[in-house]
């Protein structure tokens, strides 16, 4: 067990993993990562695992990449090289996790932004806090996300919205428009997504991973993963452009200058840090 990775089976058959950065809203470092990767690998191996479950520790499910650390250094996994491979890099964990045979489910309360939303996305089923926050705000000044899921759930509509504004949707807005299964009160989350992977864990693990391909396969007949691997070009497109490198210029790996970098590029839409004054 990891000290950023909590492991416990809640029921029989239902194995969950508990991001534990929440002094940084689980931002994913490649600690943190590569911790989820591998357990969810010993999941699928694990015979007596029938489904997994991802939450996170503390106010946040995960507020994205941790920008503060070297991410470029000690990756979990390799990726081929080129102009820009973060995206790509990234990318090729999340759809690690669409391959895997057995279920995962994402239980997301508070933030889930950025890197965080292409974790919950990762997973097979999604359950939210109504008050949840899911939103990609790097496309003020950044760049459009690495995993560029929205048009594929939200629609072309809505996935426009965000990427123009980066503003975020609700839990109940992302279960209503595609993001997620359901939403429910923060306080009746827990309980209901365990009342959920207890069902999903009576299907046998044999049939249920055909039961999950199935429904990928249809995804990627119409080309989602096509589209998937297509968007991480064009991240690394939007990190050649004048306006995103002189943003970046700008980062130092310490937290101060983090959230000085994030409260400028919220502070004009009041909202994420900058709302109603509150530094988070």
């Amino acid at each position: 067990m990891s000290d950023v990775l909590l492991i416990d089976e809640p029921l029989p058959g239902v194995r969950r993993l508990t991001m534990n950065r929440p002094e940084k809203r689980n931002a994913l470092n490649n600690a943190l990562r590569g911790a989820i990767f591998a357990a969810l690998a010993e999941a699928d191996r694990d015979d007596a695992v029938r489904v997994s479950i991802i939450r996170g520790a503390g106010p946040a499910f995960c507020a994205g990449y941790d920008l503060s650390a070297d991410n470029s250094k000690d990756q979990p996994y390799q990726t081929a090289g080129g102009i820009w491979p973060w995206s790509r890099h990234v990318v090729e964990g999340w759809l690690r996790m669409w391959d895997l045979a057995k279920p995962v489910i994402a239980q997301v309360h508070g933030y889930c932004l950025a890197g965080g939303s292409e974790l919950a996305t990762a997973c097979d089923l999604v359950y939210v806090a109504e008050d949840a926050q899911i939103g990609y705000p790097p496309t003020r000044l950044m760049s459009p996300p690495d995993m560029q899921f929205h048009p594929w759930l939200l629609g072309m509509r809505r996935a426009m919205e965000m990427y123009l504004t980066g503003d975020a949707i609700t839990g109940v807005e992302a279960a209503q428009e595609g993001f997620a299964n359901r939403a429910y009160p923060a306080a009746e989350l827990e309980t209901k997504v365990l009342a959920i992977a207890d069902r999903v864990a009576k299907v046998p693990p044999d049939l249920q991973q055909i039961n999950k391909r199935s429904v990928h396969r249809a995804m990627e007949a119409m080309g989602m993963r096509d589209g998937l691997r297509a968007g991480t070009e064009l991240q690394a497109l939007a990190f050649c452009t004048e306006s995103s490198l002189a943003y970046r210029r700008q980062f130092r790996r310490d937290g101060a200058s983090v959230r000085d970098l994030l409260s400028q590029r919220d502070r004009a839409f009041g909202d994420y840090r900058e709302r109603d004054g509150k530094k988070e």
